[in-house]
């Protein structure tokens, strides 16, 4: 995965940890067979702006083709807010992808319990697929406008409680803000258990050039 040399990593369980990493989702995996993916997808599912819209040019046609297989719950809704729904991943590095829709922020009247819900359901949907590795970026904080700060409270929370059954979760963040604001919720969440702290962000050797499909936008989610 091409980053520019951002990671810290916290133990969630004996088994599993998890890993805050600035760079590019749609260059993330592990092993390419279970590996997946979180896109930030709107109802449709036939992609969109930002981070879903990367994803979607990144794995190519045959992921639009999947997604429109997805049956309609409602006319032009495969995916309601707060589910999860998993395809290929096509042309991507991972080997599936877990499309998540969360709330808008303005117009929804439980936007907390929807994002909370839109994280449960994709660590679900990833383990009843047999995911290992799963990474996110920051569900419904781009153009949906979901504040950082209690979003990233969320997603820390969603994956301490439901995230434990996998071999590691990894949150993929390309602005800075964003990664700044989830590795400090993680640090806060364990006050009493420090990270095993891998933060390589003063490391010129493992620093890479930001590019990749991200580098054409200027948003996050």
């Amino acid at each position: 995965m091409e980053c520019d040399g951002k990671e810290v990593v916290f133990k969630l369980s004996e088994n599993c940890v998890l890993k805050i990493v600035k760079g590019d989702i749609t260059q993330w995996s592990v092993d390419g067979s279970s590996d997946a993916i979180v896109n930030p997808a709107n109802k449709r599912m036939l992609g969109g702006g930002g981070a879903d819209g990367a994803i979607h040019d990144a794995a190519g046609p045959q992921l639009r083709a999947a997604c429109y297989e997805v049956p309609e719950v409602l006319p032009g809704v495969r995916c309601p807010t707060g589910e999860a729904r998993i395809t290929q991943g096509f042309n991507l590095p991972a080997s599936h992808v877990v499309h998540a829709v969360g709330p808008v922020y303005n117009a929804k009247k439980n936007p907390k319990e929807l994002l909370e819900t839109a994280y449960r359901n994709s660590l679900r949907v990833a383990k009843e697929n047999n995911i290992q590795y799963i990474a996110f970026t920051a569900i419904s904080c781009g153009s949906f406008r979901y504040p950082l700060d209690e979003a990233a409270s969320i997603a820390i929370s969603m994956v301490n409680e439901f995230g434990k059954d996998f071999k590691e979760v990894h949150f993929v963040m390309f602005s800075d803000d964003t990664y700044t604001m989830w590795v400090n919720k993680a640090k806060g969440s364990s006050p009493d258990s420090p990270p095993s702290q891998q933060d390589r962000s003063s490391s010129t050797s493992s620093k890479t050039v930001k590019t990749g499909f991200f580098s054409k936008f200027n948003c996050f989610s």
